[in-house]
């Protein structure tokens, strides 16, 4: 390899130029042999006269294919021009008669073309100035990419109901609320069948006191109740009547006797389970009466009892006393001795009774619904809706309420949960959790939902709700698709709700004791409420819960559809119906709540003729007990 002399100033610039000139002489080269094979290619016979100007040598050409001899020069003029003594073209031959013209411009194009080396400097020129030029005067239909939101991930209810509501109007069906439970003859039914002698075997030395602590709302509470008095059958403990936590959501300090009937839970656990009030005056002297001081268990979720009969009962007969805190869902439902499902069923039919005052309004309350009833025989609805602000505020959904909902929804989380929906990292979706059907429905949307079942304006219907967000714009469609709608608010005087105010559990009870006693409940929400509530029914129901549990997911797609028409929403508001009823009777499975589901566990299946239905039937119950 050759290099240039040191000496050589503007070394860069000269190397450049080398490099340049030897790229042009080697394109001459090829450009030569491109131009011989592309004639040759137009069968041009003898002799190619392209050679005839060619500068190189034939030595210089090292092609991989052979290609023809080159012509001897021809420095006459005469024979440049294939001209002899003998005439035009008698040595030199020239192209065939079937050559066309356009093969022959073709050649001649090409020839001029590659003989102008400026052309090859300035051609990457003019192509980018001739596409500069064509993109520059040409409009471009460049597809628009818009973000298509999927079916049911909009609140669009208003818009629906704005359309349905001339048909829904207009709709006069015979179904009513009296045939809304459609029981086939022969079908199996369920009865309580707790055997309290398998359980009342006589109780031995306790091994100590158990001192648990209930935590969340009404429900939760009771959950954290029953699973302790199964707990303290498991471990032949006694139960110190449980406390309640308070919540910084509900608060609420009402104490267990607040609540509940303290005497009654105490008695009717006598033959199963010890429970004392409060602890041994020994015991709180050695404890200088500071609950703190006694050794509490951080137990996980869901342990089965072979983990309390392995960690807990242990350090328990050593210590005497022991405290579980919090104690919501720490015991498993399918890892249990079938006995502590009936010990769980006791404590939640049997010995959990409101307290006097609440009993005594809660009574008051369902005597004065039916009284509204009397159109349906007594008869009536009980819808659980769960659109307060703090429900709304923690499913993070969007509604129509713009900026001004999302500033008072933000604050509200950030009052009742401090930060948790701010944490780096959390993505929260509005559109996908509607969807996935967590979104509390609206009263508008429970109002859709009925009358699309078929029930009519004339149905009497029970709201058991806490204070609804924006009532006095939310409230407004439910109260015209059903003018005959109650509260305990619109029940009761102000002076017989004044005890009650400012107790959300105690508020939360009433309610229970008024959709207990309903023909039909419907449930909008999940929650410990409806799954309470609903295995209460199937104890009290022979089995069925008497509950429209809707499909939330599908109810998101119909209400997302501003075209859809009457007749398509009635009836799959109607299939929606006949499959709650269906999943009325139901079992419950190794993973489910006893509480939910009671049956087979705590009751026992029986045929019933189709003229004792279950849809002429509803015992109180005191009846239910009493067949024990």
């Amino acid at each position: 390899m050759r290099f240039l002399p040191a000496s050589i100033p503007f070394f860069p610039c000269r190397t450049f130029l080398t490099v340049g000139l030897s790229y042009i002489h080697n394109c001459n080269v090829l450009f030569d042999v491109i131009l011989h094979r592309c004639c040759s290619s137009f069968s041009i016979t003898g002799p190619s006269p392209m050679h005839a100007y060619t500068r190189l040598p034939s030595g210089q050409l090292n092609l991989s294919c052979p290609s023809p001899p080159l012509s001897p020069r021809l420095s006459s003029p005469k024979l440049r021009h294939g001209r002899t003594k003998g005439g035009r073209g008698s040595n030199i031959a020239t192209a065939p008669l079937h050559q066309t013209f356009w093969q022959r411009f073709a050649c001649f194009l090409l020839s001029v073309l590659l003989r102008r080396h400026w052309f090859f400097l300035i051609a990457p020129l003019i192509y980018i100035s001739g596409m500069l030029v064509y993109m520059g005067t040409t409009s471009f239909d460049v597809p628009k990419i818009t973000n298509a939101t999927p079916p049911g991930s909009i609140y669009r209810s208003p818009e629906v109901f704005k359309r349905l509501w001339p048909a829904m109007q207009k709709a006069n069906t015979s179904y009513g609320i009296m045939a809304a439970w459609q029981v086939q003859k022969g079908r199996e039914l369920w009865k309580p069948c707790i055997q309290p002698s398998s359980l009342s075997k006589g109780l031995q030395e306790s091994n100590g006191f158990i001192i648990i602590e209930a935590n969340g709302g009404l429900n939760q509470q009771r959950s954290s109740i029953c699973n302790a008095v199964a707990l303290a059958g498991l471990l032949n403990a006694t139960l110190v009547t449980p406390t309640f936590h308070l919540n910084s959501v509900w608060q609420d300090s009402s104490l267990f006797g607040d609540i509940y009937d303290e005497e009654h839970f105490i008695n009717s656990l006598a033959g199963y389970v010890r429970v004392v009030r409060e602890l041994p005056e020994y015991i709180s002297e050695e404890l200088r009466n500071n609950v703190s001081l006694i050794h509490n268990f951080r137990i996980k979720a869901w342990q089965p009892a072979s983990f309390y009969l392995s960690t807990v009962l242990p350090k328990l007969r050593k210590l005497g006393v022991i405290r579980i805190s919090p104690f919501a869902n720490r015991l498993s439902y399918d890892k249990v001795p079938p006995k502590l499902q009936q010990l769980r069923c006791i404590a939640n039919f049997q010995a959990l009774r409101f307290a006097k005052p609440i009993a005594d309004m809660g009574e008051k309350l369902v005597d004065r619904m039916i009284k509204h009833s009397n159109g349906t025989s007594g008869k009536y609805i009980a819808v659980h809706l769960r659109f307060e602000e703090d429900m709304v505020a923690f499913s993070c959904c969007t509604y129509d309420g713009g900026e001004e909902e999302k500033r008072e929804l933000d604050a509200a989380r950030e009052r009742g949960w401090r930060g948790k929906f701010n944490k780096t990292g959390r993505i929260i979706r509005p559109g996908v959790i509607r969807m996935d059907g967590r979104c509390p429905l609206t009263p508008l949307e429970v109002g859709m939902m009925l009358r699309g079942m078929g029930f009519q304006n004339n149905t009497p219907i029970f709201l058991a709700a806490g204070k609804i967000y924006k009532a006095e714009k939310n409230m407004i469609p439910l109260l015209q698709m059903f003018p005959m709608l109650q509260t305990k608010e619109t029940l009761l005087s102000s002076e017989e709700l004044e005890p009650f105010k400012n107790y959300s559990s105690r508020l939360a009870a009433l309610d229970y004791t008024v959709c207990l006693h309903s023909e039909v409940f419907v449930t909008t929400q999940g929650g410990n409420f409806p799954q309470f509530l609903i295995g209460q029914r199937r104890y009290l129901n022979k089995g069925h819960s008497k509950t429209i549990k809707p499909d939330k997911r599908k109810l998101a797609i119909l209400l997302d559809n501003p075209k859809i028409r009457w007749e398509t929403f009635t009836k799959q508001m109607q299939a929606m119906r006949r499959h709650s009823d269906l999943k009325g009777h139901e079992l419950r499975k190794s993973s489910s709540s006893v509480y939910t589901y009671p049956a087979p566990d705590c009751m026992c299946p029986y045929r019933e003729d189709v003229s004792n239905s279950l849809s002429n039937s509803t015992g109180s119950f005191d009846e239910i007990l009493s067949v024990m």
